[in-house]
């Protein structure tokens, strides 16, 4: 077995750069509540028993990452995925003959994990589109602005939104470390902290129809310190808050993740919904739907908070833990949409407001075919299944738009996901953020939604915690 040391996750502080972040919530869009369903999909493994070192529930980065550095210390690593694909909320597929993204899609040079497994992997990032007009909230209506003096304005409007997280945000890769700045700033949801501030009413229009697009209509049930920290984590700056969604990895967001799961010594199962996890002093079985067990020593469980509550834990998880997989972290309505419309469209950004069926419209590449992509963000109002009903949305922002086809990932509605990019709620972080990183006896934790850092939306933040993961994990094998 190698003595390689499994690398902690390490942060430089973070520095200004340049782009509009809500594409980062693009990070996995989706719909309602979901209640739990009985697996009906196929699956080709036996009723039969087997034993590995460590299982690995879920292949999306997160899992990827402790099952790489797992397998590289020589340990057999069994990585059970509960769909026919690996990444999870990261999704990579093609329409219109273009690569697109149903899940997440950006980084940002801040991103420092990633862009080491990049490096060691010899991937390479390519930078976005640049809107070339913005299209704003109005007193009536909208307002056609340049992308830089629509930026300097929704920039002065967050810095009063995040006034003071400089203090309560000091360290942001360490999000606990002035707790006791942050026992009444947690309380606040989205709508509390923008009722709080001196600014007109079409201003806070402008914060609304922008968060919105991140809550999933839900701005008056998700934290703000969540997007606060983000804010921190960009340098408390505009230009940093762009960078955020600056790039995009060359050859797909899922390009990565398949390099760390070729690792010899990962045995890949997909089609694998886990039904049960019983563990004692000793180690663990991991039950499939199918009826197949997996022994080990230890289990690593890298799905979104929201799916704990699908699988039966022996003995029962610990409350904080309970308690965030019933309150949910994922955004339950997060629908993130691919469009293609016909002609000559300008790479135009659109934001609406609170109440918009699209809340927020991104441009994406023009295709040799003709014609551009459009990255949207569904309101709830919005029908994603009826075509009509989304070209009247983006009618909205462009008059004479045409969709050609569309593609739209309901996470919200996906059993595997039962929601989108995790944005805490109000009192979570302070409530369960550390209890929810640590073991339980053989039972680890890994996912975007618990990271200390970049958390919820970002690969980044699944990086660090697959790398803790695995730290734990060799603690018990």
């Amino acid at each position: 077995m190698s003595s390689r040391p499994i690398p902690a996750p390490r942060h430089a502080a973070a520095s200004p750069g340049r782009r509009l972040f809500l594409k980062a919530a693009g990070t996995t869009a989706l719909a309602g509540a979901v209640g739990t369903l009985p697996y009906t999909g196929s699956t080709a493994h036996a009723l039969t028993e087997t034993s590995t070192d460590v299982v690995v529930i879920g292949a999306g980065y997160a899992g990827g990452t402790a099952a790489r550095e797992l397998a590289a210390r020589g340990l057999r690593v069994t990585v059970l995925e509960a769909r026919n694909r690996i990444g999870g909320r990261i999704w990579t597929d093609t329409m219109s003959g273009a690569r697109i993204e149903l899940g997440g899609g950006w980084l940002s040079p801040d991103h420092q994990l990633v862009a080491q497994e990049m490096q060691r992997y010899g991937l390479t990032n390519v930078g976005d589109v640049v809107p070339t007009q913005s299209l704003m909230p109005a007193s009536n209506g909208f307002q056609a602005l340049s992308p830089t003096d629509a930026n300097a304005q929704l920039g002065g409007l967050f810095e009063q939104f995040y006034d003071g997280s400089q203090q309560y945000f000091a360290h942001p890769y360490d999000p606990l470390y002035r707790a006791d700045l942050l026992q009444q700033q947690d309380q606040l949801s989205f709508t509390d902290r923008i009722a709080q501030l001196s600014m007109s009413s079409l201003d806070k229009q402008w914060l609304a129809g922008y968060f919105t697009a991140y809550t999933g209509n839900e701005n008056n049930a998700r934290a703000m310190t969540s997007m606060a920290q983000w804010w921190a984590l960009g340098g408390w700056t505009m230009e940093g808050w762009e960078k955020q969604t600056a790039f995009k990895p060359a050859g797909g967001m899922t390009e990565l993740l398949q390099k760390m799961l070729a690792t010899p010594g990962i045995n890949l199962q997909l089609s694998s919904p886990v039904s049960a996890v019983s563990s004692t002093s000793t180690g663990v079985q991991v039950r499939l739907t199918s009826g197949q067990v997996v022994k080990a020593r230890t289990v690593v469980v890298a799905t979104p908070v929201n799916v704990w509550k699908t699988i039966q834990f022996s003995p029962g998880l610990p409350a904080a833990h309970t308690a965030a997989t019933t309150e949910g972290v994922g955004v339950s309505l997060a629908t993130k949409l691919w469009i293609h419309l016909s002609g000559n469209v300008d790479a135009v950004y659109a934001q609406g407001t609170e109440n918009s069926a699209l809340p927020l419209m991104i441009p994406q590449q023009q295709l040799p075919g003709g014609g551009r992509l459009m990255i949207g963000f569904a309101g709830s109002s919005l029908n994603v299944t009826d075509k009509a009903a989304v070209q009247a949305a983006v009618r909205t922002y462009i008059p004479d738009a045409t969709i050609v086809t569309y593609r739209a990932q309901q996470w919200g509605a996906d059993r595997w996901s039962r929601g989108g990019w995790g944005l805490r709620r109000p009192t979570q972080l302070l409530r369960q953020l550390p209890a929810l990183q640590q073991p339980y006896g053989r039972v680890l934790f890994a996912g975007a939604d618990i990271a200390s850092g970049w958390n919820g939306a970002f690969i980044e933040g699944a990086v660090e915690t697959g790398l803790r993961a695995a730290q734990q994990a060799v603690a018990l094998v």
